[in-house]
Order: C-alpha cells, then sequence, then structure tokens
C-alpha cells in the first residue's frame, strides 16, 4: 500500500525543538518533491518547506526560513523537517505530500499535531 506516515510531533515549550519524519511505504521518494504543510484551526493549509530528490533544491516559507531544516534519508525513505526555536504561531496539524515535479501533490499522510504552548 502506497502511503506516507508523519510522526514526531508533540507538545513543546516556546525556544524548544521538535523533529518531524515522514516516512514513505509502497512507492520510492525518488524524482519527487516532497512538501511539508500545516494547518493551524481556522486557518488555510500553507507550505511550510519542500524539497526536491531529484536535485536537492529546497524552498522555505517566509516564516519557516532560518528555523526550519527539511532533509531526506535515502536509505530510509523518509524526509525530515527539523523545526527550531519554535514559536506558539507553530502551532498545527503538519502535514507531507509528495508530488511528481510540476504536478500536483497526490499522496498525503495522515498529520501529525504540534503544539507550542508554556
Amino acid at each position: 500500500q502506497e502511503q506516507l506516515v508523519e510522526s514526531g510531533g508533540g507538545l513543546v515549550q516556546p525556544g524548544g525543538s521538535l523533529r518531524l519524519s515522514c516516512a514513505a511505504s509502497g512507492f520510492p521518494l525518488d524524482y519527487r518533491q516532497i512538501g511539508w504543510f500545516r494547518q493551524a484551526p481556522g486557518k488555510d493549509r500553507e507550505a511550510v518547506a519542500c524539497i526536491s530528490t531529484i536535485d536537492g533544491s529546497t524552498y522555505y516559507n517566509a516564516s519557516a526560513k532560518g528555523r526550519f531544516t527539511i532533509s531526506r534519508d535515502n536509505a530510509e525513505n523518509t524526509v525530515y523537517l527539523q523545526m527550531n526555536s519554535l514559536k506558539p504561531e507553530d502551532t498545527a496539524v503538519y502535514y507531507c505530500a509528495s508530488r511528481v515535479s510540476g504536478g500536483e501533490y497526490d499522496y498525503w499522510g495522515q498529520g501529525t499535531q504540534v503544539t507550542v504552548s508554556s
């Protein structure tokens, strides 16, 4: 079965760190783009970061730049999102998704909750 499974969410204090994982099963992440998205209550889903497995290029939105790092482990067929200096406004459900370059995101994970609160 082809699927993406996120893990690593949780409750963290402001200024803390979390590492989210997005593990793919049933299909390789080669030649695809993998993105991390988030959706907070009452807000639209937004793209946070993405990585191309073709050339390794990355994208970060303005909020994530300088604090988050997206990376890939080829052997584990997994993409990570290292989140540092977390803020309460980072609180959201985080999803990973995959697409063929230039196409629509066609595989989505179930989401993992990240809560930043003291």
